[in-house]
């Protein structure tokens, strides 16, 4: 499973903030809730955060094993 709870602690520390991120870089709130509830973002998505934020992947997000993850 893929978390971004590691994103919430990087824009905390960032000069930006939900509410900059839907108004100065268009990012949608749905894109938000989708983060804040660990569904899937497109990869353009996660480079944007990337850039806007000043961060590295890693900063963003976190692949944690889990039972529930598809079988391959």
């Amino acid at each position: 499973m893929i978390s971004y709870e590691p994103f919430w602690k990087t824009l905390e520390l960032s000069n930006e903030n939900w509410y900059t991120l839907t108004t100065k870089h268009n990012i949608s709130n749905s894109t938000l809730h989708r983060l804040k509830h660990n569904k899937d973002v497109s990869t353009k998505t996660l480079n944007d955060l990337c850039r806007i934020i000043g961060c590295r992947i890693e900063d963003i997000l976190v692949y944690l094993p889990s039972d529930s993850d598809q079988v391959l």
